[in-house]
């Protein structure tokens, strides 16, 4: 690393992330500033059905202020295991449960400002059942898209 943190603090603690500030100094003897949405983490389902159809879900997010086209998915829990995560969201999204899952890696969201690392999941042999949604989350639809449809 080409820095020295000089200062570091926690501005906001917030539900969702919570806004770090550290002071650096460069090697160079430049000061700067590092803001940092720290976040826990979540993780994403890609649901593929048998006959090939991808799960997708509209989402209303609020800072576009529209419904937004996602697979679901989550924010992790304190502590929690990603693909507990991921089983719970699919199923409280969609409805659907899954006989097989693997992962598929990992991603960071915006490396610049933000510590989110999203896990992302593949679900196959899916059943489908009722949905348990949260609050936030009313007016979610669940769609279908063959890869040639999307």
């Amino acid at each position: 690393m080409n820095f020295k943190i000089e200062k570091s603090e926690i501005l906001y603690k917030g539900k969702v992330f919570d806004l770090q500030v550290d002071e650096i100094t460069y090697n160079s003897g430049n000061k700067g500033i590092r803001e940092i949405a720290v976040h826990p983490g979540g993780a994403v389902v890609v649901p593929v059905k048998d006959d090939g159809k991808i799960i997708m879900i509209t989402q209303f997010r609020y800072p576009f202020n529209k419904f937004m086209l996602e697979f679901p998915a989550g924010k992790l829990d304190k502590g929690e295991d990603p693909l507990n995560c991921a089983t719970r969201e699919l199923e409280e999204e969609t409805g659907y449960k899954y006989k097989n899952v693997f992962k598929l890696g990992e991603i960071c969201t915006t490396p610049g400002f933000c510590s989110e690392v999203l896990h992302l999941y593949f679900a196959e042999d899916l059943t489908s059942g009722n949905h348990n949604r949260e609050e936030g989350e009313d007016g979610m639809e669940v769609f279908e898209f063959t890869m040639e449809e999307y």
